[in-house]
């Protein structure tokens, strides 16, 4: 008889097409059988009445990393990759950041640094480049999406990141010719900046203005134009934490056009307003974010982005800045909303809100839930089929539901190292009783097993490469959109 090393047995299992009854066999960290009776096992773990799903992946967080304004987040990778693994995530994906003047080998060099020693659950880099030199475009670049690092990151707004529209048409051009993704940070520099002038000339600075400041048209329109840059450039671009209808139906439309265009959006646009920026004080800075919630209609927006296939990766953007001088004040205890330190946390209560909220409601079914968390985030960024699935050959990263487990979120049962959650007092439904990765428990009955550095980074692979463009491909007839923009 067969012997594994561990066996879920009895629990109705989901993937991002199917949902049936099996168990599972794991073996060396990966699943080797699914089926009935399969035999016996060092371990078994018994999920009648529980789901099985795929580790999720967290495709966009930010975790010890250093803001252009040299503020260090909350989260280093040992409380960022344990409150990530609470929450049911098996696989997270950070940035290595680069700040004008640095290196690309150095950024990521440093990345491993903080995360080798600490993570306990794997890991891989995008880039951010907010310095595209010669030298970064020619040589850094291209050797570095062949040792894996096939994703990053570039800001259209954030005047120590944002990178001018000649500048991402050669990040594009890059990233075509060597099978990699592009991520824009897409709001109009000059609009927000435009609209805070007169904002703070006129005496208002209290946080609710931040939302005013980033007005929605400041989003569409980049999205837009960002999506015209990748036209003419022939590549592919995921647009994310996006919060505006308005951009939604860009790239609804873009899709809709065969365009390899992604969209990602995040819990704060599903379950936050810009209502909650106008609370007393200074409290609104805790929702202070870029791009901000919208209102009410914006997230009725968001969720039908996320059923009818505008979206296809929901991650956290966590950024933990705590609401103190470390953090949201650093500028001082009463900053102007200019000033304010722009992000949530969330790296823990994503997958948990969209489960209650999302499958619980009726407003996406199990298996969209689970292509959003985790399975097209493995495609879209070089993953699939080692993570993201359930299935023979891949790692067994698996997350067992309890769908009718209720809880409050308070704080207080978070793992990350802030001192505050924007989603205080939400009463859910569903959260993963036990996280398996590689075959490891690493959480069960509430409790972390896993060892600090037990994470494992890893390498992933590029998409088809293509030639370079020039202006005769440009204007051939199979590139009918050439004539619109040249």
């Amino acid at each position: 008889m067969t012997t594994y090393d561990l066996i879920i047995s009895g629990g109705t299992v989901a993937t991002a097409s199917d949902t049936y009854t099996s168990d599972i066999g794991v073996r060396d960290g990966r699943i080797v059988a699914l089926g009935h009776n399969l035999g016996e096992a060092t371990r078994t773990i018994d999920a009648t009445g529980m789901l099985v799903l795929p580790g999720g992946i967290d495709a966009h967080c930010h975790i010890e990393q250093e803001s252009s304004t040299k503020i260090m987040t909350a989260d280093d990778f040992y409380s960022g990759s344990a409150s990530a693994a609470f929450g049911g995530n098996t696989t997270f994906i950070p940035f290595a950041a680069q700040h004008r003047g640095q290196s690309l080998r150095d950024v990521v060099k440093i990345a491993h640094s903080r995360a080798g020693p600490k993570s306990v659950i794997d890991y891989a880099f995008h880039l951010i480049i907010s310095d595209p030199t010669e030298q970064v475009l020619g040589q850094e670049l291209p050797a570095l999406i062949k040792d894996g690092y096939c994703s990053f990151k570039v800001y259209m707004t954030y005047e120590m990141l944002k990178i001018d529209d000649r500048q991402m048409l050669d990040v594009l051009s890059v990233a075509r010719r060597h099978g990699a993704i592009t991520m824009v940070h897409a709001e109009n520099n000059d609009i927000i900046n435009w609209l805070s002038e007169r904002l703070l000339n006129g005496g208002y600075v209290a946080p609710k203005f931040h939302a005013v400041s980033h007005n929605a048209i400041a989003e569409s329109e980049a999205a837009r134009r960002a999506i015209d840059l990748a036209r003419l450039a022939d590549a592919k671009l995921l647009i994310v934490h996006v919060s505006a209808p308005q951009a939604a139906n860009a790239i609804l439309n873009a899709r809709n056009q065969g365009l390899e265009i992604y969209g990602e959006t995040c819990p704060q646009y599903l379950f936050l307003t810009a209502d909650d920026l106008d609370k007393n004080g200074m409290e609104g800075a805790k929702f202070c974010c870029s791009p901000p919630p919208r209102d009410k209609a914006g997230q009725d927006a968001i969720w039908l982005g996320l059923s009818n296939g505008t979206f296809q990766v929901f991650s956290s953007d966590h950024a933990p800045y705590r609401y103190d001088e470390t953090g949201k004040f650093n500028a001082g205890p009463n900053p102007s909303f200019k000033k304010i330190a722009n992000g949530v946390p969330g790296i823990e209560t994503r997958m948990p809100l969209l489960f209650s909220e999302g499958v619980g409601r009726g407003r996406l079914t199990l298996n969209q839930f689970v292509a959003l968390t985790s399975t097209n985030a493995a495609k879209i960024y070089g993953l699939h089929p080692r993570k993201g699935t359930i299935a023979i050959g891949s790692d067994a990263d698996l997350a067992i539901w309890d769908p009718n487990w209720k809880r409050t979120i308070s704080q207080e049962m978070l793992h990350d190292n802030m001192d505050y959650t924007p989603y205080e007092g939400m009463q859910i439904t569903g959260w993963p009783r036990t996280v398996i990765s590689r075959g490891r428990v690493i959480v069960d009955n509430e409790t972390l097993l896993a060892e600090k550095g037990s994470g494992q980074f890893l390498e992933r692979q590029a998409g088809a490469e293509g030639a370079p463009l020039d202006a005769s491909a440009l204007l051939s007839p199979a590139r009918n959109f050439a004539a619109d923009l040249l």
